[in-house]
């Protein structure tokens, strides 16, 4: 057994070193033989911060390189502005009148995020905060600057059963070598619904960390193709954004990555809600608010 979880401590990286970083992805031979039914199981997504669609593609070279490999949109929109409605809308497919990103003392969330809805059903969800000083933390911390609460959608669902999912199931994410998500990585238990919130400069929100969000986010999407459930096929990784730089009308690139996907892009418009839909249908349960009103993210992708 791999150690429990210990706060990623790694400094962000130099803009120079993170451009230095090789752009070759891992091969990705097909999991299953040609004409078979993709069986994908899980997901496990990365949200990162306030970059348009164009802004994502010129400045975050590997993000670029595994969305053109795989999978990736070009007409997906979040929902709102500021942050914190739009992680909402991905975890509850709505932003419940929402404004503002004040914390979870301020916004009691009523009813099942998609991570409840999966646990009621008999499935998994785990959401891993980079950062987090301890299980489903609902603050700040001097001593974890860098992790935001805003960005933890789980912590605002407060009815007494959510927040006992939340203690259990919302957790610090640690390193690539020991923690909760390298833990499940290496043993082939990832959630079918997974949320990786990065900190705020891993998420390419503060100044002068771009080059890190994109270096942080190959050193994790490399991590977990490395292990069973992305080798076996049964595990899609998503990469997609808040929000836009209040540049293009709210238009973010996500990435839809699978071993089942040859390089794929879809113009169908597509939302947050879309995302909801599908972590929803793989938790084999009611579909959520908006979620029950367009596409699911995976129908462009045939997952």
């Amino acid at each position: 057994m791999m150690p429990r979880p210990a706060r990623w401590s790694l400094p962000c990286l130099t803009v120079a070193a993170a451009l230095a970083l090789p752009l070759s992805l891992t091969p990705s031979p097909p999991a299953a033989a040609a004409g078979a039914v993709p069986q994908v199981t899980k997901l496990l997504t990365i949200v990162e911060e306030n970059r348009s669609q164009a802004n994502a593609l010129a400045t975050m070279p590997y993000l670029r390189a595994v969305a053109s490999h795989y999978g990736r949109t070009t007409n997906y929109r979040a929902i709102t502005h500021p942050s914190l409605p739009n992680y909402l809308a991905l975890a509850g497919g709505d932003t419940f009148g929402v404004t503002d990103d004040r914390g979870p003392s301020y916004h009691h969330i009523a009813g099942a995020s998609v991570f409840d809805q999966a646990l009621a059903h008999g499935r998994t969800a785990t959401t891993y905060a980079d950062g987090m000083p301890s299980a489903c933390y609902l603050g700040y911390s001097s001593a974890a600057p860098r992790y935001a609460v805003r960005h933890n959608p789980w912590t605002y669902f407060s009815d007494p059963l959510r927040r006992s999912n939340c203690q259990h199931h919302d957790l610090p994410l640690g390193t690539t070598t020991a923690g909760s998500l390298a833990t499940d990585v290496h043993n082939g238990t990832l959630p079918n619904v997974g949320l990786v919130i990065p900190d705020t400069c891993h998420d390419g929100h503060d100044s002068g960390c771009t080059a890190s969000s994109d270096a942080w986010l190959k050193s994790w999407v490399e991590k977990v193709q490395s292990g069973p459930d992305w080798l076996s096929g049964r595990l899609a990784i998503v990469v997609t954004f808040d929000e836009d730089d209040s540049s293009s009308g709210n238009a973010v690139l996500t990435a839809v990555l699978s071993r089942y996907l040859a390089p794929t892009s879809t113009s169908i418009a597509l939302s947050h809600y879309s995302w909801t839909r599908w972590a929803d249908e793989l938790a084999l349960s009611p579909l959520q608010g908006h979620a029950a009103n367009g596409p699911s993210l995976r129908t462009p992708f045939g997952l």
